[in-house]
């Protein structure tokens, strides 16, 4: 085996960042690098990709439930018209990052996300753009072929800057990606790669 990937729980080889509790190998497995093209869910996935930002992801991947529950679905329409009693009520929930800049940001981001839609239709189109559409393969093979940023993390990042959003930065823009299908950095030997 590479340096970058590893025999996970179930004997599989995969990508070696996700290796070591059941939790983190199985969103791995079933979610990380599927395409997601619903709006909604693209939207949920940034906010919650925000809300790691200086955190773990499995700290994120542990609190997505009560992050759900509390942001009320990530339904951008309701988030848009939170007031002070509901960051109040927000910030008083253990069950999430209770980071006021990012409870405040996700409610920015909530009206600027109702923005773009409205001036440039599907937010999955506007954001699958920078990608040309299509998921780009990567498929890294040892430690120098990782990296935080891309040119299409970069110009999503600026792009969503200039409409208004926050927590968006190139780096927070390119583990969406990653997340979301757009690219592809399953590793070389990884059983999802195949």
């Amino acid at each position: 085996m590479s340096e970058v990937v590893g025999i996970g729980i179930d004997g599989r080889p995969k990508c070696f960042w996700c290796l070591g509790t059941a939790t983190y190998e199985a969103y791995h497995d079933e979610e990380w690098g599927e395409p997601i093209r619903d709006d909604k869910d693209l939207f949920a996935k940034l906010m919650l990709d925000g809300f790691q930002a200086g955190l773990s992801w499995s700290t994120i991947l542990h609190k997505r439930e009560n992050f759900d529950r509390a942001f009320d679905g990530w339904d951008p329409e309701t988030i848009a018209r939170y007031t002070q009693d509901d960051v109040d009520r927000l910030m008083a929930d253990a069950g999430i990052v209770r980071n006021r800049l990012k409870v405040n940001g996700a409610v920015k981001n909530a009206r600027a996300y109702l923005q773009l839609v409205e001036e440039e239709g599907a937010f999955s189109d506007y954001l699958w753009s920078f990608v040309g559409g299509d998921t780009i393969v990567m498929r890294p093979v040892g430690p120098e072929d990782f990296r935080a940023t891309s040119p299409e993390s970069d110009a999503m990042s600026k792009a969503l800057k200039q409409r208004g959003f926050t927590f968006v930065g190139s780096t927070i823009c390119y583990a969406f990606m990653q997340a979301v299908g757009m690219i592809d950095d399953h590793v070389v030997g990884c059983w999802r790669a195949q």
